[in-house]
């Protein structure tokens, strides 16, 4: 662990105050770290632009080094649409998107790398290509970038909210509104830092609008716009207004209607293309899991 006693005023962003004082650390990857709770204020989770002041104690917990190479993989992929630029999968459940220092297994990114055999290298070796991510248990549409421009052209759209994702989710109980929007800031829960949670410290805002698709008698399908990015946001969205996604280890303690994941599908994309400047539109049908449950509550209703 290394540490630092701010002993004269600054004013300095935390993320480049880090940034100056180590080596081999990009200013996106301290914002990581920042944002994972590897670098701590005052033996507290701060933001990247908190300005260090007098007095402060500033500790990083730094990573192992890993030294770590991508070895392609020959895996299936569901490839939705792809060019010279952009590559869009279906992901299924139970895939990691990309490898970390303690996922060893085979991720998508591996097989993207067996079949693309190039990828943008804005997001360093570990994440090659990876515009934006859905979790391990999430399946759905997924848009990598072949080349640095394509890259930064689509990370643009998510910052500007060009870039349109829509998800589907089943969740439990019996939502009353037919559309609502949840806006929540979302932070990193201090009690179990696998988790995100809805607070006001540490954290970013959040807005998820969604639409009732079907009512069923204990559970909802409901249609979610994200209007932000931040991690588990649905999930943890749902979750926050009393109706927690179904088959969610992580958030839900309610009985489960599949041991598989949470039946949570990013059916839906747009986004600008890189190179012709034209909106696509693209789709992903539901998996068959997910489509079975829905036809065994319509069953029992019907009863």
């Amino acid at each position: 662990m290394t540490e630092w006693k701010i002993e004269t005023e600054t004013g300095t962003r935390l993320d480049k105050f880090v940034q100056d004082k180590t080596e081999g650390y990009s200013r996106t990857r301290i914002q990581q770290l920042i944002e994972e709770g590897n670098i701590l204020v005052n033996n507290e989770v701060s933001k990247s632009n908190y300005k260090v002041r007098l007095g402060d104690e500033i500790t990083f917990e730094q990573p192992e080094d890993v030294e770590y190479e991508i070895v392609p993989v020959d895996m299936h992929l569901d490839i939705v649409y792809e060019d010279s630029d952009v590559i869009v999968i279906n992901k299924p459940k139970g895939v990691v998107v990309h490898p970390s220092s303690t996922t060893k297994e085979a991720t998508l990114v591996h097989g993207l790398m067996y079949h693309c055999k190039d990828l943008s290298g804005i997001n360093g070796v570990l994440r090659p290509g990876i515009v934006h991510r859905i979790d391990k248990d999430t399946t759905g549409l997924l848009v990598a970038a072949k080349n640095d421009t394509a890259h930064q052209f689509l990370s643009e759209q998510l910052v500007d909210k060009t870039m349109s994702r829509k998800y589907l989710a089943l969740v439990h109980g019996v939502l009353e509104h037919d559309h609502g929007t949840i806006e929540a800031p979302i932070g990193r829960d201090e009690k179990d830092r696998q988790k995100m949670t809805v607070t006001d410290k540490n954290s970013k805002s959040a807005v998820t609008e969604f639409y009732v698709r079907k009512r069923f008698k204990e559970f909802t399908l409901v249609e979610c716009h994200l209007k932000t990015g931040r991690t588990h946001q649905i999930r943890v969205h749902m979750q926050y207004i009393g109706h927690p996604v179904v088959g969610d280890a992580k958030y839900s303690f309610r009985k489960p209607l599949t041991d598989n994941g949470q039946l949570l599908h990013a059916y839906e994309i747009t986004f600008i293309h890189p190179s012709n400047k034209q909106r696509i539109t693209l789709e992903a049908p539901l998996p068959e899991e997910f489509q079975e449950i829905l036809r065994t509550l319509e069953e029992r209703e019907a009863v």
